[in-house]
């Protein structure tokens, strides 16, 4: 029922997104005025998803939004302390010191710390499937859209929860529940646009911007989505974290082992991510997505000259360039790949390296796939056959299309 729920409340903004035409970005630096302040530098997903689409090209230009209605201007959950007391753990007595620590504030404070870090409310984006670490350049006009960015901008962490689209096997294609918080990391007026100010024939400001979006935390939605007066939506989210995960699939199996041996899960499953469902049903799950994850970076017979999987998809990739540089480039966004000991954060990354934004066009989607999967092992097990269809692609071994 929540999911027939959210389908109804994001279908309008759904259509609006998939009918955005594309643009080339072009970078421009942003102006000190509206640069952000940063933090400091039993299915399995397969069968649930058929099919998604990704963004083929570098930027998306919003130039119709006249039903949008995929954001909210939502403020992130406060608290009454300052950031340096969050930091230093110390909570001041009614007489301002902060010398003097009261246990209850103390664990008050460290309460509201955890509540504010696992549940929240957000803004939300209905655009394209993202993964931690990639960055989405879009291009966008519309008014209500740049007032969102403006209001976000202003806050000590700019952030919106991004979602993307997916088509389930009834054919309907449908907003995920699961997506990823994006920090605005860029913002400025985009090169060759019209002065700020101009109107058009209706008077209203259509000057385009050009906006980059990090992704960092990933986050499932708890509850139903709200449509707000002005037609925007948000939600409250939970926000995951993998080892918790992994931990947790390994408390479930201690703690609910069944007669035959495998974890079965619970009767009020919220359908999360941090469920054990699909290759997540036994005690070695972990211990089994951990091996392999290792096959990633690992010298493979398979392979020309021994290489691993992840520098022959690199090596082919670079043959297969959109333009120069390009994979250097990606690589530098995404960062060291996370160790085989972290087989759900390996498996992002590596979902990040062969569908990175913009498209190249040389893998399957997985990042949907990627999202919905209920455990590390089939996370692994995701990327391992995407990156492998899309060497065989690259070479000539087996071609997708």
């Amino acid at each position: 029922m929540a999911s027939r729920r959210l389908y109804a409340i994001f279908i309008t903004a759904a259509s609006s997104a998939t009918a955005f035409s594309p643009s080339l970005y072009h970078h421009a630096a942003p102006p000190p005025a509206l640069s952000p302040r940063h933090r400091g530098g039993g299915d399995t997903a397969q069968q649930r998803l058929l099919s998604s689409s990704s963004s083929t090209n570098a930027m998306n230009d919003f130039d119709d939004f006249a039903d949008f209605s995929s954001t909210q201007l939502a403020p992130m959950l406060s608290s009454s302390y300052s950031s340096d007391d969050e930091k230093h753990g110390v909570a001041k007595t009614n007489n301002g010191e902060g010398d003097d620590i009261d246990p209850f504030l103390a664990s008050l404070q460290s309460r509201v710390r955890e509540v504010r870090e696992k549940s929240v409310r957000l803004p939300l984006m209905i655009l394209d499937t993202m993964l931690p670490r990639q960055v989405l350049q879009i291009q966008i006009q519309h008014p209500t859209l740049k007032s969102l960015m403006r209001h976000r901008v202003g806050m000590e962490t700019p952030t919106l929860g991004m979602l993307g689209m997916a088509r389930i096997s009834t054919g309907q294609t449908v907003p995920l529940k699961v997506g990823v918080e994006v920090e605005i990391v860029e913002m400025d007026r985009a090169d060759g646009a019209p002065p700020p100010g101009t109107d058009d024939d209706r008077g209203v400001d259509r000057t385009p911007w050009d906006v980059s979006l990090r992704a960092g935390r990933r986050f499932i939605i708890e509850g139903d989505v709200e449509r707000m007066d002005g037609g925007w939506t948000e939600a409250r989210v939970r926000f995951l974290d993998s080892s918790a995960e992994e931990e947790e699939e390994v408390r479930r199996f201690s703690s609910h082992p069944g007669s035959d041996g495998i974890a079965h899960d619970d009767d009020d499953n919220d359908g999360s991510s941090t469920s054990v469902a699909g290759f997540g049903r036994d005690r070695l799950s972990v211990a089994r997505a951990i091996s392999k994850s290792g096959v990633f970076t690992k010298p493979n017979m398979k392979m020309k000259n021994n290489a691993s999987l992840v520098d022959r998809w690199i090596e082919l990739a670079r043959q297969n360039e959109r333009h120069p540089g390009q994979i250097d480039a990606l690589l530098r966004q995404l960062g060291e790949i996370p160790p085989e000991h972290e087989p759900t954060e390996r498996a992002f990354w590596i979902g990040a390296l062969i569908n990175p934004l913009p498209s190249m066009g040389v893998a399957m989607e997985i990042r949907p796939a990627l999202l919905l999967s209920k455990s590390a092992e089939e996370r692994v097990e995701v990327a391992l056959d995407g990156i492998l269809k899309s060497i065989r692609h690259m070479d000539g071994t087996s071609r997708m299309w």
